[in-house]
């Protein structure tokens, strides 16, 4: 069976657990610490990584994990909110006043970027050494610059994590965040297993919000900011600007941030398509603002059958041809049981990519659903979320 049809062969079970999210996260943490090797935690500033390094260091204070064996990893990937950074530095002096590792990795790691598909160059190099004088910030005085088991240029961050560690690796990673988190956790771990180095994995936003408010945690104010200029709670998210889920924060950032657009600027100079195209296909968005005024009723099924029609010529990019051959099989076999729903999407997954293929995956979960819904069957969600909630 083909990788694409395994995605419709694992089930979603979702099975109440007798205690609450916070304990069952506690209780995976010191299953993770329950071996002699080190324990790394991936760090990113964000509330999430932010909620799991609370839990891990309030364990480590009462005695019930070593903090001596925890090796924290942040990846700075360069172009980052100025109150990201500032979160980043208190908690590495809060680990490395409790004898933990903390690593600041300013790598040149290869990152995709939405910004560059006309010039057929999807991919952006964090700390570019040949770009020194553009970069959007200095890094710290005490940043890893290199590292022999790094491939500079080719690597992705995962890829150089994954080469590094020798024990358990520990995320912020939650299968609510999106469908394409859960059915990635789902072939991860399978059906019936728990998910082991993601503690937090079962949590809603609504509980890591609550975490941080009844402990009096302090976030990056970049939080409040997207917040006030209307953001939805799923899509506050500070990670790196130049992806297709959160380029659009770009389109207001010189509201809050004049300083740091300057610096994107000159560090990506096709950074101002955001400001001008943000509400477009070209970011995967189509807004209520757009439909006010004027915007035509489409037959996205005929666009989508069109723009496959020649992908060698209506795609340009590597990243973008790969999309287009995959969702192209997967009409081959599915076209009858999509609905024009399903088509807008992936009309919208065509022309925007999806180098990580994480849109295609919620694609199958969609036409999975329509053909459910066009046989008269019960829907049931084809991936799966471990023990659940």
């Amino acid at each position: 069976m083909s990788q694409m049809w395994s995605y419709f062969c694992t089930m979603i079970v979702t099975r109440e657990l007798m205690t609450d999210v916070l304990t069952a996260s506690r209780q995976r943490i010191q299953n993770i610490f329950s071996n002699d090797k080190p324990v790394y935690l991936s760090f990113s500033g964000g509330k999430d990584s932010i909620v799991l390094a609370h839990i891990t260091i309030e364990l480590g204070r009462a005695g019930k994990i070593d903090l001596h064996r925890l090796r924290v990893e942040f990846i700075d990937e360069e172009a980052i909110f100025p109150c990201v950074e500032r979160t980043v530095m208190e908690w590495r002096e809060r680990f490395l006043l409790l004898g933990a590792r903390f690593d600041w990795y300013c790598l040149e790691v290869c990152h995709y970027s939405c910004l560059n598909q006309l010039e057929n160059d999807e991919s952006f190099i964090c700390w570019d050494r040949t770009k020194s004088d553009s970069w959007v910030r200095q890094p710290p005085h005490f940043a890893i610059r290199s590292h022999p088991l790094l491939r500079p240029r080719v690597d992705s961050y995962q890829q150089f994590l994954e080469r590094i560690s020798d024990g358990p690796h520990m995320t912020g990673v939650r299968m609510f965040e999106s469908i394409q988190r859960r059915s990635s956790l789902a072939r991860k771990y399978g059906s019936y297993t728990r998910c082991k180095t993601e503690p937090i994995y079962d949590w809603y936003d609504s509980d890591v919000w609550y975490y941080l408010k009844k402990n009096d945690i302090a976030i990056p104010e970049a939080y409040l900011h997207l917040y006030q200029i209307g953001v939805q709670n799923q899509r506050l998210r500070i990670s790196q600007f130049f992806s297709i889920d959160t380029a659009f924060t770009l389109s207001r950032l010189n509201e809050f941030y004049p300083a740091l657009m300057d610096s994107i600027l000159r560090r990506e100079p096709n950074a101002y398509i955001v400001s001008l195209y943000w509400d477009s296909e070209m970011f995967r968005r189509r807004t209520g603002a757009r439909k006010q005024i004027g915007e035509v009723e489409t037959n996205y099924r005929e666009k989508v059958l069109s723009l496959l029609s020649d992908v060698e010529q209506n795609f340009k990019s590597k990243i973008m041809k790969e999309t287009a051959i995959e969702i192209k099989r997967l009409l081959i076999r599915c076209s009858g049981h999509m609905s024009e729903k399903t088509f807008k999407q992936t009309y919208d997954v065509l022309l925007a990519g999806d180098p990580k293929r994480r849109t295609i995956r919620a694609l199958f979960t969609r036409i999975f659903h329509d053909s459910a819904r066009l046989n008269g069957t019960r829907k049931i969600e084809p991936i799966s979320a471990g023990d659940g909630r």
